[in-house]
């Protein structure tokens, strides 16, 4: 039962609390159908049950004041409301050992005013049954003469809807009800909505734009606790980033002094090896610069061929490293535009291939066209791939392992994490996989 409640329950706020809002009006209005149905059948069985009544003693009444000799014309000739028959007979219709009527039907049709007449228009004798087969009631009345005015009371069936037009209002008047009740809960959850909407706006680009603060006291509430973290996340950014700008500024000038005085020893092996390591610390600095940056948070959206974007990239990365060019390729579409920022996508899919090349000897993107809402990118590589537990730590900044990666074949361990961040701040993602045939996929998802 729960897992079929949880399959058709929605799955949004909005659509769970219309869905309330629905059950409980159709539980109310069944609630208000059904008693004014019941009021309804009661006070159309009273009104059938005091016509007859009436007609019953109207009918006595004529029947008493006639000759003998013209009753039975006189009853052949008078109009009876339908559930009611009346024939006169030496023998009354209501036998010995039948049952006798319940006395709430006998106070339904007030027989009892009858009994209560004067002596002239009273009954010698009443008699009472109920029907056989559940055919209504029997009376029989005694005549002064001897005869008796036998009766059948059968009331037909209460129509609650017998109005034509009720139903239909009962259907417009439902309808306006869900309708009304979809709009509110849609309009009142909307700043739910707009706070997961921001929330992950803020998470692709810390300079999102803040979230109006109007609204409803609880919403406006919200809107303004959110817009504080986000100003404070971006104080915390921008000071980091410029605590990193500042020791990176300030280290290059001692590493250029390095370099200059290495010139200037004798030993080459020595000075060799001295300017290589103040090479790979600038390249650190450089690199960790670029990584605590995040250009792609800065840089405008714009509609880009991402298939040219691929095959650039795959040529500056051939005329770099001629040896590994005819283990380049290409496959997708001639031409796929999504809306990016070009120099950071640029750079992440630069490190991809990088990366590939690096630790692979090889590089091949395969770009794919959208399907369900997204572009999927795959940088593939032919070398020894990545062991399944080290997959996600390798997205680690400064991550790299050392059994087959090193400063040597690659970089500082920035690119992965650099490409990943890349991809997320444009609503997608980058993940590793193993293929089976040999080597390693860095697929990258975009929206389309």
């Amino acid at each position: 039962m729960r897992r079929l409640l949880r399959r058709f329950m929605p799955r949004t706020l909005a659509g769970r609390t219309a869905l309330s809002l629905v059950i409980g009006l159709m539980v109310v209005q069944a609630a208000g159908l059904t008693i004014h149905a019941l009021d309804r059948v009661d006070l159309q069985r009273l009104a059938q049950a005091r016509e007859v009544s009436s007609r019953i003693f109207g009918l006595w009444r004529a029947v008493l004041l006639a000759p003998p000799d013209r009753r039975d014309m006189m009853l052949a000739e008078i109009d009876l409301p339908l559930g009611l028959s009346a024939e006169l007979s030496a023998r009354p219709n209501v036998r010995p050992g039948m049952t006798p009527p319940p006395p709430p039907a006998v106070r339904l049709f007030r027989l009892e005013v009858l009994l209560n007449a004067p002596p002239r228009f009273r009954p010698r004798d009443v008699l009472m049954a109920d029907a056989p087969m559940g055919g209504g009631m029997l009376i029989a009345f005694r005549l002064p003469e001897g005869d008796w005015l036998n009766m059948r009371v059968h009331l037909p069936p209460p129509r609650p809807w017998h109005s034509e037009t009720f139903l239909a209002a009962f259907l417009v008047m439902t309808i306006a009800a869900v309708l009304m009740a979809l709009w509110a809960t849609r309009r009142l959850t909307r700043p739910v909505r707009d706070l997961a909407l921001a929330a992950e706006r803020l998470g692709r680009d810390v300079n999102a734009v803040p979230l109006p603060e109007d609204g409803p006291q609880e919403v406006a509430q919200a809107a303004r606790a959110f817009n504080t973290m986000a100003a404070r996340i971006r104080r915390f950014v921008g000071d980091r980033t410029q605590m990193l700008a500042a020791i990176g500024h300030d280290l290059r000038t001692p590493i250029t002094r390095l370099k200059l005085r290495a010139e200037f020893m004798d030993d080459d092996e020595q000075r060799r090896k001295m300017l290589s390591d103040l090479d790979e610390m600038e390249a650190m600095i450089n690199a960790t610069l670029a990584f605590a940056r995040d250009d792609a948070a800065t840089e405008p959206t714009t509609a880009l061929d991402l298939a040219a974007l691929a095959r650039t990239v795959l040529d500056e990365a051939a005329d770099a490293r001629p040896e590994l060019a005819d283990r380049l390729g290409y496959e997708g579409p001639d031409r796929l535009t999504v809306r990016v920022r070009p120099v950071a996508m640029k750079r992440a899919l630069a490190n991809l291939v990088g990366n590939a090349m690096s630790y692979g000897a090889s590089a091949r993107i395969l770009l794919s066209p959208p399907d369900r809402g997204a572009v999927r990118l795959a940088v593939e590589d032919d070398g020894p791939g990545i062991p399944e537990d080290q997959i996600e730590a390798v997205f680690q900044p400064f991550r790299r392992l050392e059994t087959s990666r090193n400063r040597e074949t690659g970089g500082v361990g920035l690119g992965l994490p650099i490409a990943r961040n890349i991809f997320r701040a444009h609503g997608g993602d980058v993940v590793l996989l193993n293929r089976p045939e040999g080597g390693l996929r860095a697929l990258g998802t975009l929206p389309a």
